[in-house]
């Protein structure tokens, strides 16, 4: 018989990174390793709720708990994964989820999809620095998304108890829709500063100084602020940028976008996981200006398949965009090596087969 894992996760609806990995998680061939039992964590259907206090997202917790309870009664999985946040009050609510596992005698492993978590840990009090440190070890280990976040839990577990599994996907990308011949530039993500999207509108401000024309930035995403994206439409039509703005894209839309692009910009300010986006990009073949936040420089290599820029800097966003808009040749090259990193790295198969290691060296 396949041994039962059950995994805790939000799927989408809202569609954000740790969503959409559970959702590719469930549908991999990991249920033909494992029985997958899921337990739906979801409290919030879209993003406009989120961080609201409601009656009835206390009902859904208690609900969620009580079924992972009798899950785990009926069912008793060989291991439970579950994902923690990293603030206080996230925190908390997961700790509800370790200690329902405890408590019904079942191993557990954390994973993380994020890389915040020592910021968030290093500025809160002693007390909590304690009291989240003890309860942690009261797992069997920690899941990270790249070999450079494994110091985030130093100290807290053994080197033998930390796991690497990068995300990987398999996709379908269609052949390009387009029939202009301008190099297209792709920014997709949600539409907010800590995303980098003000940092990329700058920087086509001051790429048209240098290049008039011959290329197009093709935005597309859900604004966060009503504030911030007045501010934008009003940086985009002062300075007639060329700029076009699109609603945010799921599925086949969204990989036909990667399709048309020629150049993939994704320059977060503040900390990420290994960010969905970025495989995509990598599976489409495109050469990737990114910033150095969480596993980013494990999948975009500065120089081979794309550039490392500082976070918050669109003169550095500028002066790669330009050299890749003048250079094809370069275009090229890293488009190859973006295939090939996402090939040797971050298919499905690789993500499955980590988890696969990782789970049954848990088990046993």
């Amino acid at each position: 018989m396949k041994k039962r894992i059950m995994i805790l996760g939000k799927i989408p609806p809202p569609y954000m990174g740790p969503s959409i990995a559970t959702q590719i998680i469930l549908e991999s061939s990991l249920k033909e390793r494992f029985e997958l039992l899921h337990i739906d964590t979801r409290v919030n259907t879209s993003l406009d709720t989120m961080g609201r206090f409601s009656l009835s997202k206390i009902i859904r917790s208690i609900s969620i708990w009580i079924k992972m309870f009798t899950t785990i009664l009926t069912k008793r999985p060989a291991l439970v994964v579950i994902p923690i946040s990293q603030s206080t009050a996230g925190y908390l609510k997961d700790l509800i989820f370790i200690l329902i596992a405890k408590i019904t005698f079942r191993k557990t492993l954390i994973h993380l999809r994020g890389s915040n978590f020592r910021n968030w840990l290093n500025s809160s009090s002693a007390f909590t620095r304690f009291f989240v440190t003890t309860t942690l070890k009261m797992n069997n280990g920690v899941i990270v998304l790249g070999n450079n976040l494994k110091q985030l839990f130093s100290g807290i577990f053994s080197g033998k108890n930390i796991y690497v599994c990068p995300n990987g996907g398999n996709y379908s990308i269609p052949a390009s829709s387009r029939k202009d011949s301008d190099v297209r530039i792709l920014y997709l993500a949600n539409l907010q500063p800590s995303k980098g999207i003000e940092d990329v509108l700058n920087a086509i401000k001051k790429l048209k100084t240098r290049i008039a024309s011959g290329y197009t930035l093709v935005v597309v995403g859900s604004w966060r602020s009503k504030i911030v994206e007045e501010s934008c439409i009003k940086l985009v039509t002062e300075n007639n940028l060329p700029v076009v703005f699109l609603p945010p894209a799921t599925g086949d839309d969204k990989f036909q976008h990667l399709a048309d692009a020629d150049i993939f910009v994704f320059t977060p300010r503040e900390p990420e996981g290994h960010p969905w986006v970025i495989v995509e990009a990598m599976a489409a073949g495109l050469p990737i200006i990114s910033t150095d936040k969480g596993a980013i420089i494990e999948s975009v290599i500065d120089g081979i398949n794309g550039y490392i820029v500082p976070s918050g800097d669109p003169d550095a966003i500028a002066e790669r965009l330009h050299k890749l808009i003048t250079e094809p040749g370069l275009r090229s090259a890293m488009s190859v090596a973006s295939k090939k990193a996402y090939q040797n790295g971050f298919t499905e198969e690789k993500m499955v087969g980590n988890l696969t290691t990782i789970f049954e060296k848990v088990i046993n």
